[in-house]
């Protein structure tokens, strides 16, 4: 009686230390679903660390540095500037766009300004003619009572047929880039009777008529 006894008691003795093994032998499967994602998840936006003794950088942008003054890289304000347009001596077809800063602070303008000829009595304005332009996209800076110049050649093969007919009228903005610059504040400049315009070119801004005269000569080229 005592051997019937013992038997019944082995049985669940061996299922329980077989059960501990099969969920010893589980557990790393079971651990290994839960730890995956949390080690590959995708880092917070703002949320990385920067090396020890490494200062952290906003994620702002610096415009390249140009002229002088706190707001140096600021679009120039069209209430601070004087604009004035007048003949180059001794070149009769060119003129001379000439863009003072009467502002206290530096400011740029685009690398060229934005011209157009045409007839000051004409209701479309669609059809003005526009220079060839020289290469160039970086803005212009101008410091505090300083000047940028750009030079316009209206007729630059100095042909005395074939020209444009009724052109009497050079539109001037200042900088054609700028948003805080609309079309509004074109400056309309009369020109002469009897001027000839024919494939005009136009260099960039420069800092002396004489740099403006030499870009110009590269319009179209």
């Amino acid at each position: 009686m005592s051997v019937r006894n013992r038997r019944p008691l082995l049985v669940p003795a061996l299922l329980v230390v077989g059960a501990g093994l099969a969920l010893t032998a589980c557990g790393p499967d079971n651990a290994d679903p839960v730890a995956g994602p949390t080690a590959s998840a995708a880092p917070t936006k703002g949320a990385v660390t920067p090396p020890t003794g490494a200062a952290s950088r906003p994620a702002t942008h610096t415009p390249p540095t140009g002229g002088t003054g706190a707001a140096a890289d600021d679009p120039c304000d069209i209430q601070h500037l004087s604009i004035h347009v007048t003949a180059r001596d001794g070149a009769p077809n060119q003129w001379v766009i000439d863009v003072r800063n009467t502002g206290a602070s530096s400011c740029t303008l685009s690398s060229s300004p934005g011209v157009d000829l045409g007839n000051s009595a004409a209701r479309d304005r669609s059809r003005n003619i526009k220079p060839a332009l020289a290469s160039g996209t970086s803005r212009f800076p101008v410091p505090a009572g300083k000047n940028a110049y750009a030079v316009i050649d209206l007729d630059p093969s100095g042909a005395t047929t074939g020209t444009a007919p009724g052109i009497n009228e050079l539109n001037v903005l200042a900088d054609e880039e700028g948003t805080d610059m609309p079309l509004a504040n074109t400056r309309n400049f009369p020109l002469p009777d009897g001027v000839r315009v024919l494939n005009p070119r136009m260099g960039l801004y420069r800092a002396s008529t004489a740099e403006a005269v030499a870009s110009m000569t590269s319009a179209g080229k």
